[in-house]
């Protein structure tokens, strides 16, 4: 049985991914995070608490588990909140991820049959936005703190001695137990029904990702032991204004309510790469990545609106 261990599993992808191996025969589940469980589903898994920028906490929990696979999940994403929290945003973006590898090739070195998997997840953020959409081989050029942060973690993990993974993303969307946060499709949708006027950016290109989609990624990379970097996203090159559009259309609601705008009018602390998105051709032939279009997206995020109606 292969033992997976996810940090940051109270957050979206966290969550999809305990989930998704909960219930997997030939998988031990750990789910870590700072604090406790919020999963509203306690079964089928291990729940440990974790703070990954504590190197002490992270030995002895790594030690007593001495997991196959380690998914590294959690960063501090909030890209504006890293502009103005320089200390916090190293901390758990680079100093927590040395953390988790320094002490997986101790336990490599101790162990010489041991050999982990450490996957880590990066972001679209660290390349400046002159172009897109882009393939594993762009040269990354990080705008914000949060995308420095992000990069530097990468050299971490690439230059680490480790059987590793890297999974970029792009624009995750999705729904978390409780309805705790909220995201694009829902906050499209909830402020048009409302009728309000929204304004939306129309020169920030991205291929957002169903959270479900991403997790599948991951998953896919253990399973089939891959190495190396990978584009995990959604398939549709979309701007920020037709996705507003997209989940306007599926709900029939009214879109001259949005209103296009440009980045710059919106004064923002971090700057934000104007063209990203991926090129995900390489996962589809190494892993059999196949994710949904961002529309089979807004419909599979609408069956779990219903369901947790019921």
């Amino acid at each position: 049985m292969q033992k997976i261990l996810i940090t940051g599993s109270n957050g979206l992808l966290g969550q999809k991914l305990v989930y998704k191996l909960k219930n997997n025969p030939n998988v031990m589940c750990i789910a870590t995070a700072r604090g406790e469980n919020r999963l509203v589903d306690k079964a089928g898994y291990t729940y440990e608490a974790l703070d990954i920028t504590n190197a002490e906490n992270v030995e002895a929990i790594f030690t007593k588990h001495k997991p196959d696979v380690v998914i590294n999940t959690a960063a501090m994403t909030n890209v504006d909140a890293c502009e103005t929290e320089k200390e916090g945003c190293w901390l758990l973006n680079v100093t927590a991820v040395q953390n988790q590898v320094t002490t997986l090739e101790k336990l490599q070195l101790e162990n010489p049959d041991y050999k982990p998997q450490f996957i880590h997840l990066s972001t679209d953020f660290i390349f400046d936005g002159t172009h897109g959409p882009l393939d594993e081989n762009e040269t990354p050029n990080p705008l914000s703190y949060y995308a420095e942060s992000k990069l530097a973690a990468e050299v971490i993990v690439q230059n680490c001695k480790l059987h590793w993974a890297m999974a970029r993303t792009v624009l995750v969307y999705g729904i978390v137990d409780n309805m705790s946060r909220s995201n694009i499709v829902l906050w499209v949708k909830q402020n048009l029904e409302q009728g309000k006027t929204i304004n939306v950016v129309d020169d920030q290109y991205r291929t957002p990702t169903l959270a479900e989609d991403l997790a599948d990624g991951c998953i896919l990379i253990a399973e089939k032991k891959a190495q190396g970097i990978y584009n995990i996203s959604g398939k549709d090159f979309l701007n920020i204004l037709e996705v507003a559009h997209l989940v306007a259309d599926y709900y029939h609601l009214d879109k001259s309510l949005i209103k296009p705008s440009k980045s710059s009018d919106i004064k923002q602390p971090a700057q934000r790469p104007p063209i990203t998105g991926f090129i995900i051709d390489k996962a589809k032939k190494d892993l059999g990545y196949n994710p949904k279009s961002f529309t089979e997206g807004i419909q599979f995020l609408e069956k779990q609106l219903a369901e947790m109606k019921k």
